[in-house]
């Protein structure tokens, strides 16, 4: 297992449901610490290493919450018929600014501390994503990948990650708990919108604060768009 101390500076973990007032995670969300981890190895496939174990840990007392202004750029999602109109209009991947840009309200956290800890028995990639860490922590030289290291927003630039130190303070882990307060998104499918939440509380570390990513299970109930077949 890998044990890893992150620290930003400034980020937003917006959430899932939010539209014109940005609304953020007060914490980050298992699906967020997921993309970070395969960004800070330089790893594209979101399915790359897939049933990895995740713990998360907040050092300190709850970040605190601004508000600012800021121009967004708001698209909505369309499909069928509706996004082949729009390309038809704008073209592809062209939005105009006048329309879909507008000044609103967004809420920023400051100095977040986190600990994330890693477990790669469950995952069937033949080089695990904890061996993979290993590699970019102690000789960068050896992964490829481009851009800036954030956590949360793209614009959320992290101070630094290593390995974590008992100097760094005292962990608050998350627990999963069906009556926690806490509801965070364990995995989110870009191009629907949907996904899977799981509900938290703070506890010390137990078995219950792994969290495994994996992708959706089918809803076994929806109707099957087969016709079928009179006897």
């Amino acid at each position: 297992m890998t044990q890893l101390y992150i620290e930003c500076p400034c980020t937003s973990f917006p959430r899932s449901f939010a539209r014109d007032y940005k609304e953020t995670y007060l914490y980050p969300p298992p699906s967020t610490i997921y993309g970070f981890l395969l960004s800070l190895v330089g790893e594209e496939d979101l399915t790359s290493h897939l049933g990895v174990q995740l713990a998360i840990g907040i050092i300190g007392d709850n970040p605190p919450i601004s508000r600012i202004v800021r121009k967004q750029r708001h698209h909505k999602f369309a499909i069928g018929q509706e996004a082949k109109k729009r390309i038809a209009k704008y073209g592809e991947g062209i939005y105009p600014t006048s329309n879909f840009s507008k000044p609103n309200y967004q809420e920023l956290l400051t100095s977040v501390r986190i600990v994330a800890r890693i477990n790669s028995n469950e995952e069937s990639a033949s080089v695990k994503l904890t061996e993979r860490i290993s590699i970019a922590l102690s000789t960068p030289s050896q992964i490829s990948r481009f851009g800036g290291l954030s956590l949360g927003e793209s614009n959320g630039l992290i101070n630094g990650v290593r390995n974590y130190r008992e100097s760094d303070g005292v962990i608050r882990w998350l627990v999963k708990d069906k009556r926690g307060l806490i509801g965070l998104p364990i995995w989110i499918n870009r191009k629907t919108g949907q996904g899977t939440f799981q509900r938290f509380s703070f506890g010390d570390f137990c078995s219950d604060c792994w969290v495994s990513i994996k992708l959706p299970i089918s809803d076994p109930n929806t109707k099957s768009t087969k016709s079928k077949t009179s006897k």
